[in-house]
């Protein structure tokens, strides 16, 4: 039987030999930095390797591996030049990690409205636009790709610059592409919780050079691609240091070598779940933009009011989306407050920030509303920061998923 209460990732409950055997090869060479020369037998090229073939996995020519889902978000922000008085739209249910980012990137976060399928709603983005706006950030809440050809459209005829922010979506596709080779650059986390992991890290994806040689100069001291020692000059920007170590790569890789058949099981465990959960009087579903191409690490479930969602989630163990924590603008105390770090200027006081906009609990009502109807049943992201305590995971039998079937549905009945 598995263990459907132990947190974490469909790519954590996968980690075997695979793992052990690209990490082992690092750790008896004793080199566990990403740059090195080929002449080296020590140096095993895991970062550059995982480079390449996560480029070729998702469809670009380019990719940049970071040692965070934050770090690949900044790095897309500053390779876009986004910065002090530009406007990004972004939805107010996402990890906060989508909005901090812009700001420490000077940039003003617009939050904007979703839609049934949690993510952005097309139709409030246009509303959200201004001369100011640079950048849409599209999040891939949950594995479910956004409405990619309506976000692309509205972005070509505005001059607008869009981010896939691919963090909960690594290996989904929309229309036949990958996520994060939609738009003009993507970010994806490598964190516990998401669908390929190596603890933490991250990669950022794009098909243009420019960005590219931006992105890797900010996520590396300002260094063009790709060097392999310590240069004097050839710096193209003034960058950070986001690099990700061998340790890392050599995990991520193995897991990413494992993504389209950790995607294959949870859409088997997600479908018999979903078939099953259909059959119960009271119980919809989130739209889901792609039934072929979305994650399906989990079965978002939307209730007709906020009375029965509550009763539900008090039953099962789990509570509301709306209550889930740091992927509800509402809960984000400190964006709401505007609580930036003293040591940098804060990005509200600087002379181009708009200072007439104001961050407050209840300013997306159509968002509140439907997560305050929602629950998330976990497929293959068991994880309480989502709200997805109750539900399956990807080892989980039949057997399993009938008896999480049959509690919902005893439930429903109890709270009707």
């Amino acid at each position: 039987m598995s263990d459907i209460k132990r947190a974490g990732g469909p790519g954590s409950f996968v980690i075997g030999e695979e793992e052990k055997k690209e990490l082992l090869e690092v750790i008896e060479s004793g080199y566990l930095f990403r740059y090195g020369s080929d002449d080296d037998p020590r140096f095993k090229q895991k970062v550059a390797t995982l480079e390449k073939e996560f480029a070729e996995l998702v469809g670009v020519r380019y990719a940049v591996a970071v040692n965070s889902g934050t770090s690949a978000l900044l790095t897309c922000l500053a390779a876009l030049g986004i910065g002090p008085g530009d406007e990004v739209i972004v939805p107010g249910y996402t990890f906060i990690a989508s909005i901090s980012s812009i700001i420490m990137a000077r940039a003003i976060p617009i939050l904007t409205e979703i839609d049934e399928s949690l993510t952005l709603d097309p139709r409030d983005i246009e509303r959200k636009i201004t001369d100011k706006t640079k950048a849409i950030m599209a999040v891939h809440m949950l594995g479910n790709p956004c409405r990619m050809d309506e976000i692309m459209e509205i972005a070509r005829s505005r001059n607008i610059m869009v981010i896939e922010d691919c963090a909960q979506a690594a290996g989904a596709s929309y229309g036949g592409k990958r996520v994060g080779s939609i738009g003009h650059i993507g970010a994806f986390s490598l964190n516990i919780f998401k669908t390929i992991t190596a603890g933490d890290g991250g990669v950022v994806v794009t098909d243009d050079f420019d960005l590219y040689e931006r992105a890797f100069g900010f996520h590396d001291q300002g260094h063009k691609p790709l060097r392999t020692g310590v240069e004097i000059g050839k710096r193209s920007i003034v960058g950070l240091d986001f690099r990700m170590n061998e340790l890392t790569g050599a995990v991520a890789l193995a897991q990413a070598r494992k993504i389209d058949r950790i995607l294959a099981t949870l859409r088997q465990k997600k479908k018999a779940l979903k078939e099953a959960f259909s059959a119960i009087p009271g119980i919809g579903f989130r739209t889901i933009t792609d039934e072929e191409g979305e994650c399906a690490t989990l079965l978002t479930i939307i209730f007709k009011d906020r009375r029965m969602a509550d009763a539900f989630g008090e039953k099962v163990g789990t509570k509301t989306i709306a209550h889930s924590g740091w992927h509800v603008y509402n809960n984000m105390e400190q964006i709401l407050n505007k609580q930036t770090a003293t040591q940098f200027p804060c990005p509200y006081e600087c002379p181009q920030y708009n200072k007439e906009i104001e961050y407050h609990a209840g300013m997306l009502p159509r968002t509140d509303d439907i997560l305050e109807r929602s629950i998330n049943v976990s497929i293959g992201v068991v994880d309480r920061g989502l709200g997805s305590a109750f539900g399956i995971n990807i080892d989980s039998t039949d057997g399993e998923i009938t008896a999480v079937a049959e509690r919902a549905a005893s439930v429903m009945q109890e709270i009707s």
